[in-house]
Order: structure tokens, then sequence, then C-alpha cells
């Protein structure tokens, strides 16, 4: 019992803030729907420009969307194109105006899924699986990373049986509420198989009653949806049944 805890939601209101914030009230299930629905669409369509994490804020008259990207341009299009029919998409599921902010991961090295996307990248380019988790550790110690574990799972290398390899540098406490851990997971499609790959990545201890400030860590892009104003940090409530966070 209690062997396998996300180190995410284990630390949900500690020092990790909501990804979705807002009060749904009657509609709290149609709004969790949604939410699922507009990560899921971006995640597909624009999975390429390599996002880590998508917050949710609604207010009384719309949905605020804030997107972290490595690699903004491909997501913003030329001359703003591929963002306005995202902005588009995303109005037919919240069936509401949203507005869209952009934000830059500046060390993509330190994400934990976007450095699990590289390795489960690497296996699906028939790349040595002990090479390219050595090779993904090696390059997020040097960013700055106090520790990394790396896990895959499946017919590694082409064999019969599926299996389990785990790498692991430095210190990674993940019984720790206050030591910031991210997690991250992704799926390598290959041809023996689904592998998947799980990265956990200690980033170093949050002071007590300081949560974890995601606009800090990745700087501001500066690009907007032209339909909504530059908004700062939201003012909303979280939702009270803990489910707002998908």
């Amino acid at each position: 019992m209690g062997q396998k805890i996300h180190p995410t939601g284990y630390r949900i209101g500690i020092i990790e803030p909501w990804a979705s914030r807002w009060h749904g009230g009657k509609n709290f299930a149609e709004f969790l729907l949604q939410d699922k629905q507009i990560r899921n669409h971006v995640q597909k369509e624009y999975g390429s420009a390599g996002i880590p994490r998508i917050e949710i804020e609604r207010t009384g008259e719309a949905v605020n969307v804030v997107i972290y990207t490595a690699r903004p341009g491909v997501l913003v299009g030329r001359k703003g194109v591929r963002i306005d029919q995202l902005k588009e998409e995303l109005q037919k599921i919240a069936g509401t105006i949203v507005h869209l902010t952009i934000h830059e991961v500046k060390r993509p090295e330190l994400s934990a899924n976007l450095v699990a996307e590289v390795i489960a990248d690497a296996l699906k380019r028939r790349m040595a699986f002990r090479r390219a988790v050595k090779k993904a550790i090696q390059t997020t110690i040097q960013a700055g990373a106090e520790g990394i574990k790396v896990e895959i799972n499946g017919r590694l290398g082409g064999a019969d049986m599926a299996r389990t390899a785990k790498e692991r540098e430095g210190r990674v406490p993940l019984s720790t509420l206050q030591a910031h851990v991210e997690y991250g997971t992704a799926r390598s499609h290959t041809t023996f198989g689904i592998i998947g790959v799980k990265v956990w990545i200690y980033k170093g201890d949050i002071d007590r009653g300081q949560k974890v400030n995601y606009r800090q860590v990745s700087a501001a892009s500066g690009r907007m949806d032209r339909g909504g104003p530059r908004r700062g940090r939201s003012g909303g409530r979280r939702d009270g049944g803990g489910g707002g966070r998908s």
C-alpha cells in the first residue's frame, strides 16, 4: 500500500500550485472535462512545440489558457497564424471566449516532461536505450539539477520479454514535501511496441510557506492572442474539490 505516489499530486497545495484555477460549483464536472479536452488537444496538435505545462484559469466571461513551451516560434507560427487557429479551436471546446498567454521555457533540460520526450524520441530513432538515458542525465545535471532519476519500461533493445531499466544520478528525495521534484512521462512508439519513459528531476528545496512560481523560472515570450489584454498572476480561486487539476 502507498508504494507509488505521484510526486506532483503529493505536493499540491504545499509547494506545487494548481494547474487549473477556478471555482465550478454545479458546473464542476463540465469544467473538469473541458480542461482535459483542452490539454489533450494542445498536446496532440501542437506537441512538436515542446509543451511541458498548461495552466487554465476561468473568470465569469472567459477562459485564460497559459501555455509553457520550449519552442514558442513553432506554436505561434508565421505572423501568429497558428496561435489564432489554436485560439479558435479552444473556443469551440470551451464554448466561450479564450485568451492565450505563451511563456517560453528557457531551460528545457530541467523540465521532466521535455527530458522524457527527448528520451522517447531517441528510442524511436533506435538509439541504444542506455546511451539515450545517460546522455539525458548528463545534460540535465550539467544544466544545474541536483538529481535525476530515469525509468524506462518495455521491450528494451527488442528483447522478447518486457523489462525495466533504471538510472539515477544525484539526490531525488521523493518523500520530502519541501523538495521541488518535477515528474514527467512520455511514450515511445517503436517497432517492438510501446516503451514508457518516466523522469524525476530534483531542483532543490523550496522555503516553507513558499510555492513554485513557474512564471519566474520561465521567461515570458511577450506574445499573446490579439483578443485579450496582458494578464498578470491570476487571483482566481481554485476549485475546492481537488479535481480541478488534471
